[in-house]
């Protein structure tokens, strides 16, 4: 019983660290870190320092935000003379490419085969000239300060990308998929915040970064998380993420639970398919601090966390029953089955359409690791076929 206690009391600081001790960890070695050295502050660039850039857009079918698309884009504050906006709407056959057509701002890279947002962008980027490129989807909306914040951030030479933040839009009777994402990436960005100030962020999100175009390395057309594998291949070059909480890309959060479990079990298959691509970053040797970022902050959330996660209750209700010591054992049992009946309670909710975002919090907790395991046999299934297409999650 020994080994179980073991595996128990291990699982338990594993998963405790994972979500919550990493960042208790991080803020404490910002604070240390920053009462030896105080962040750079770099002047805003002039206008007339403002280097030319790429707005990249890769879309599919994206007729009905087009126009919305391209009203934001130009309502930036940015030179328009030095600000050219690229559309690769590779497969597309609405009418989207139509809708395009009307904005002569905008420049339509556009082949009939659809071949996924990877291959696209790989496409695209032989006809980017910029020094800079900012990436963001079609169905979301910068803020109008957002370039120029980008551009400051590249004022550090070794920032080699830039990550803006997402937000998902406040919706007047949020579900649990808008609700419980909105809250998740709002822990998410003061993570990404905290560890940029330590070294580095860990990967950027696709809604809005970018990158010095000199960096751009193509991907493998099957690559399933481009943004990710994209920004952590320039780290492992010698540069830093940035992140920019003055850059942000807004964007409604998926119309219900089922869009958003397509979305969060590719991403846990695209972040397993990464922990491969990417695995020299695992070596503390070569990439020191970072490498502690990258296992605490990623690796551990897309392989042994949730598996040690669900291991716990029945590790919990035998120990219960085989230890001398039972009680602390009951304790822990009660406080998961009250957490899993809260999860459960959630759902049922989110079923009936009610607003209860304390509920919504367990609910999307135990829902995000299901779909991490979920990942291990969306990528078994697909072993030898997957690729980079991919059917898009509906937005509220």
């Amino acid at each position: 019983m020994k080994a179980f206690e073991a595996l128990f009391w291990i699982s338990l600081l594993i998963v405790f660290y994972t979500y919550i001790g990493y960042g208790i960890l991080l803020y404490i070695l910002v604070k240390i870190k920053e009462s030896f050295h105080k962040p750079v502050r770099r002047p805003m660039p002039a206008d007339e320092a403002l280097p030319s850039l790429t707005l990249f857009i890769t879309a599919y079918n994206e007729e009905d935000v087009v126009d919305d698309k391209m009203r934001n884009c130009l309502k930036l504050d940015y030179p328009a003379d030095k600000l050219r906006i690229v559309w690769v709407t590779d497969g597309s056959n609405d009418r989207t490419n139509e809708r395009l057509s009307r904005w002569p701002q905008a420049t339509v890279l556009y082949q009939p085969e659809r071949q996924g947002k990877t291959a696209a962008l790989n496409r695209g980027m032989h006809f980017v000239e910029t020094p800079l490129v900012v990436f963001t989807d079609a169905n979301t909306c910068l803020n109008r300060e957002a370039l120029r914040k980008i551009v400051h951030a590249f004022t550090d030479p070794k920032t080699g990308c830039v990550a803006g933040e997402k937000r998902i839009a406040v919706q007047s009777k949020d579900n649990a998929a808008s609700g419980g994402e909105g809250l998740y990436w709002k822990y998410e960005s003061a993570l990404k915040a905290l560890d940029s100030r330590l070294y580095s962020a860990v990967g950027a999100a696709g809604e809005l970064f970018a990158i010095r175009r000199e960096l751009f390395e193509e991907m493998k057309a099957d690559t399933l998380l481009d943004d990710f594998i994209l920004s952590l291949r320039i780290v492992m070059r010698g540069y830093t993420i940035t992140y920019c909480a003055d850059a942000y890309a807004v964007e409604s959060g998926s119309a219900d639970m089922h869009e958003e479990e397509k979305r969060k079990v590719r991403i846990a298959a695209g972040g397993l398919q990464s922990l491969w691509r990417l695995r020299p970053l695992l070596n503390p040797f070569r990439y020191g601090t970072f490498c502690f970022q990258y296992i605490s902050h990623r690796a551990l959330r897309w392989s042994l966390t949730p598996i040690l996660l669900f291991l716990l209750l029945p590790l919990n209700i035998i120990l219960i029953f085989t230890t001398s010591t039972p009680l602390p054992y009951a304790v822990i049992w009660l406080l998961q089955t009250v957490f899993y009946l809260m999860g459960s309670w959630g759902y049922y909710l989110s079923t009936k359409h009610i607003k209860n975002k304390i509920l919504f919090v367990p609910y999307y907790f135990l829902f995000m690791n299901i779909n991490v395991i979920r990942g291990f046999n969306y990528l078994r299934k697909r072993k030898g076929t997957v690729n980079g297409t991919w059917e898009k999650a509906k937005r509220a």
